[in-house]
């Protein structure tokens, strides 16, 4: 049976739609929660890891230690080859992990936007995306492109929106794991960030059609998941 790790970082942005695609296609799922002090395991334990997001940076090391030894696991990861699955903070994380800069974006992007796919080389191995889409976002910083990261997608506050890193990693700053109780934790707990600019809506525009705009993510994350899950991985260690 395949291992599936999910990491962690606050206890409102857990894995929503993710944990029971694992679950139908055959991964036992771990999860560590480094907000309540779990340890990450040896990289190479697990088939995929994928890291959720979180209101913090990854510029946060002195506050919050583990983020130092969550980066360098993720490098492990990264040059083991291990399918890395990264969303929002999870993106920045896989960003720093392989060397790029993460930094303030000069704007923050929360709520309901399109994206658009990026043009990719004919004939690549990468992630097809649709050519624009609504997705959720809610992040304020955003990263360089790692060297050797193949660009997926851009917004019109965030030109780099997603990443590839060879076939085995997929970065995203926009959420696709999203449910509606997700949504209304982030609402919840993250309200003095809702500030009106150009590219943030207001909370009754963030909790709008929830159960429809929820649903329509789901081909996009399952096209992700697969993506990952088809890729020639390393054999774990057991």
């Amino acid at each position: 049976m395949r291992t599936a790790l999910i990491v962690q970082h606050v206890p409102f942005e857990g894995p929503g739609r993710i944990e029971p695609w694992l679950a139908e296609h055959g991964y036992r799922v771990h999860t560590a929660r480094l907000y309540a002090g779990d340890r990450l395991p040896a990289p190479g334990t697990a088939d995929m890891v994928v890291i959720m997001g979180g209101p913090m940076s990854v510029h946060d090391t002195a506050e919050l230690p583990w983020l130092e030894a969550e980066i360098s696991f993720v490098r492990s990861s990264l040059e083991r080859g291990t399918r890395l699955f990264g969303i929002c903070l999870g993106a920045q994380v896989i960003a720093a992990a392989a060397g790029a800069r993460v930094y303030r974006n000069t704007r923050p992007e929360i709520g309901w936007f399109p994206i658009d796919s990026a043009p990719t080389p004919a004939g690549a191995d990468v992630l097809q995306l649709p050519r624009r889409t609504e997705v959720f976002h809610w992040h304020g910083e955003t990263f360089d492109l790692p060297d050797g990261a193949v660009l997926l997608a851009s917004s019109e506050a965030t030109p780099h929106q997603a990443f590839q890193l060879d076939r085995s990693a997929l970065a995203l700053q926009f959420h696709v794991e999203t449910t509606p109780g997700l949504v209304e934790g982030l609402v919840e707990h993250c309200a003095a960030e809702i500030v009106p600019g150009t590219s943030v809506q207001s909370a009754a525009e963030l909790s709008a059609r929830l159960p429809e705009r929820c649903a329509a993510l789901e081909p996009l994350l399952e096209s992700a998941l697969m993506f990952l899950h088809e890729a020639p991985g390393e054999a774990t260690s057991r």
